[in-house]
C-alpha cells in the first residue's frame, strides 16, 4: 500500500508539470506558424504591389528618370517625370510642343541583338519602369517641333525656326542657345515626328540623324507617351507647363509655295 501510494503521489506531481510543458510547446509551435504566415503574407503583398505598379507603369503612367541635360531648363538631370501612356492611346497623336518619351530604336540608335544577360536586363528594365534607374539607351525625351506634313526650316533672318512658313518664338529654349547651329530644310513624312531638345547646344536630336536612314524622323508608333507631370524633386512637383510657341501655325499644305 505504501508503494502504491508513492506511485500515485508521483503520478499526481508529474501530471500538472507535463501539461504546462505541453502547452508551452504548443504555444511556441503556434507562434512559429503565425510568424511564418505573417512573413508569407508580407512577401505576397509586396510581390502583388510590385506587379500592380509594373502593370500601372506599363499601361497608364510610367515614371521616367531624365538621364541628361538635353531638355534643360524644362527638365533637369535626375528629374522624375510621369509619362502619360494614355495620351495617344485612343486615336490622338502628338502635336507640336508636346514633350514626349519615345523608343529611338531604328531612328536614333541602331537596332541591336538581344542582351547577353537576360535576367540583369529584365531587372534593370523593371527598375527603370518604376523610375528607380536610368532608362534604356534607346529611350529618349524630346519636344515635338514638326508633325507629319510639316515643313521645318532653320532659320529665318532673325535666327528663328519656321514651321510651314511661320516663324516660331521658342521661349522654352535654354538661355543663350540659338534655335539651331545646324541649317536644315525638311518636310516631315506622314506618321513621323521631328523632335528637338530644349537645350539645343547640348542635345542630340533629329538634326544629328539627318543623313542616316529615316532622316532623324521618329515614327509616331514608337512614342511611349507624353510627359504631363513632374514627380520629383519635391520642390518642382506639378504639371508640366505647356507652350504657345506653335499657336497659329498654318496647316502643312498652306505653308508650301
Amino acid at each position: 500500500m505504501d508503494t502504491e501510494a508513492q506511485h500515485l503521489e508521483r503520478d499526481r506531481s508529474s501530471g500538472p508539470g507535463t501539461g504546462v510543458e505541453e502547452r508551452s510547446r504548443s504555444t511556441h509551435v503556434q507562434g512559429e506558424r503565425a510568424a511564418t504566415m505573417s512573413w508569407g503574407r508580407t512577401i505576397f503583398l509586396g510581390m502583388a504591389c510590385t506587379v500592380a505598379l509594373l502593370l500601372f507603369s506599363a499601361f497608364v503612367l510610367q515614371p521616367f528618370l531624365v538621364p541628361s541635360g538635353s531638355m534643360q531648363p524644362t527638365l533637369r538631370i535626375g528629374d522624375r517625370v510621369l509619362v502619360n501612356k494614355l495620351a495617344y492611346r485612343f486615336g490622338s497623336e502628338p502635336v507640336r510642343g508636346d514633350v514626349v518619351v519615345f523608343d529611338g530604336t531604328g531612328s536614333f540608335v541602331q537596332e541591336t541583338g538581344q542582351e547577353d544577360n537576360a535576367v540583369g536586363e529584365l531587372l534593370r528594365s523593371a527598375a527603370a519602369s518604376l523610375g528607380l534607374a536610368e532608362p534604356a539607351g534607346s529611350d529618349f525625351v524630346k519636344r515635338v517641333v514638326g508633325v507629319g506634313g510639316d515643313r521645318v526650316v532653320c532659320c529665318d533672318d532673325r535666327r528663328r525656326l519656321e514651321v510651314n512658313g511661320t516663324p516660331v518664338t521658342e521661349e522654352y529654349v535654354h538661355p543663350g542657345d540659338r534655335p539651331s547651329d545646324v541649317a536644315f530644310d525638311i518636310v516631315v513624312p506622314a506618321g513621323k515626328l521631328w523632335v528637338m531638345g530644349d537645350h539645343r547646344s547640348n542635345s542630340r536630336d533629329s538634326r544629328d540623324h539627318l543623313g542616316q536612314p529615316g532622316g532623324g524622323m521618329v515614327p509616331v508608333e514608337q512614342v511611349i507617351g507624353r510627359v504631363d507631370w513632374l514627380g520629383w524633386p519635391l520642390g518642382r512637383i506639378g504639371s508640366l507647363e505647356g507652350t504657345d510657341a506653335f499657336t497659329g501655325i498654318r496647316p502643312p499644305d498652306a505653308g508650301r509655295g
